[in-house]
């Protein structure tokens, strides 16, 4: 029975990290937090810290795991226009640069295929294109995207399109992505 009880202990502590590390890193950002920082703040040490992630890379992939989570039970996709939850996503990344910073460093590390976070970051990309996906065949069903569309193709292009502009948003705080990605689908939905 204690046995059961710590492993419900370990689970709470280990959610408690990451809901506290999402906090911390979009308030200070991804390169001013240090893991040493993320352990204060649940009152651990370091070693206490990654004693629940088998790395420091684990730690931050699933620090973005629970942000997605988190993304996904407050906006909500089952809506009547799913494209505007995606732009509301997005309208919400420029107000938690540290964990938009975090995701652009991370998915770029995880392009080695030997990184940690290299299979999270190719299942993410293969749920999203398949959300999209889905979201594009319904609007071209109900006539509001040309038939002769290739999904799979808008979808990696959005995707694109949508990371692509997190790291110009990084570079300069001026650009308003949703405002840019709404402006994509405006082409590809104004011929249906």
């Amino acid at each position: 029975m204690a046995r059961r009880g710590s492993y419900a202990k370990g689970v709470a502590k280990r959610e408690e990290i990451l809901t506290t590390a999402l906090d911390v890193i979009a308030r200070n950002g991804y390169r001013r937090t240090s893991v040493r920082e993320l352990a204060e703040a649940v009152g651990l040490s370091q070693a206490g810290l990654l004693h629940y992630f088998s790395s420091k890379e684990e730690l931050f992939q699933e620090i973005l795991r629970k942000r997605d989570q988190v993304d996904a039970a407050a906006f909500d996709i089952e809506v009547a226009q799913p494209i505007e939850v995606f732009f509301e996503v997005i309208r919400h990344n420029s107000e938690v640069p540290g964990l938009v910073q975090l995701y652009a460093q991370l998915s770029t590390e995880a392009g080695d295929a030997d990184h940690p976070a290299h299979e999270f970051f190719v299942e993410r990309y293969v749920q999203f294109r398949a959300l999209f996906g889905g979201m594009l065949r319904d609007e071209q069903a109900a006539g509001r995207l040309d038939p002769d569309l290739d999904i799979e193709r808008i979808g990696n292009l959005f995707l694109a399109a949508a990371d692509g502009l997190q790291t110009q948003w990084m570079l300069d705080p001026s650009i308003d992505m949703a405002e840019h990605v709404a402006y994509l689908w405006h082409l590809i939905t104004r011929k249906a």
